[in-house]
């Protein structure tokens, strides 16, 4: 069986590729991939299907991930317009998988990071949770978080952007 972030290497490959479906099976696993690229703005669409062994599926199984890049509204046109050209030159820390986000570690706790926050590499700046696993989120670069894009406990799709780093 296949860990979920082999799956997870898996759909990014894909993503980036110019490959529109993929399939995988081994020992009773199968993973399915199609991608449509015929959407507004090339936005695209990955879905990805895992199926197992009725006595594995209850318990391993992934939800199907999908993720849509959305087409801004005409009002919105301008100001992102404006917004590239400043947002050019950061670093967008993105969510590796389809998950909860968390800024902290819990409840009572402090955020990882918050705007102005100092960050390396290898610093933890939020937690997406997915199927009850806590995976933590590194900055991968180092710099400073000008804006955080995603409130605490919201829903997050992967490959969505949930902080803009100025990278140093």
């Amino acid at each position: 069986m296949l860990k979920i972030q082999e799956i997870r290497e898996i759909i990014k490959l894909v993503d980036n590729s110019s490959v529109d479906e993929f399939s995988y099976e081994h020992e009773g696993s199968k993973i399915e991939l199609k991608k449509n690229t015929g959407s507004a703005h090339g936005a695209g669409i990955v879905q990805a299907e895992v199926s197992q062994p009725a006595q594995q599926a209850v318990q391993q199984a992934p939800a199907p991930v999908q993720t849509e890049a959305a087409a801004p509204a005409p009002a919105e046109e301008k100001k992102s317009e404006a917004a590239s050209t400043d947002d050019a030159n950061l670093h967008k820390i993105t969510s590796p998988m389809v998950g909860t986000f968390y800024a902290s570690s819990s409840p009572d706790s402090d955020a990882y990071v918050k705007v102005g926050s100092k960050v390396d590499d290898s610093s933890v700046v939020c937690i997406v949770e997915a199927m009850k696993l806590f995976n933590e989120i590194e900055a991968e670069v180092k710099g400073e978080i000008v804006e955080i894009l995603v409130k605490d406990g919201q829903l997050v799709e992967y490959g969505q952007p949930l902080f803009l780093v100025k990278p140093e």
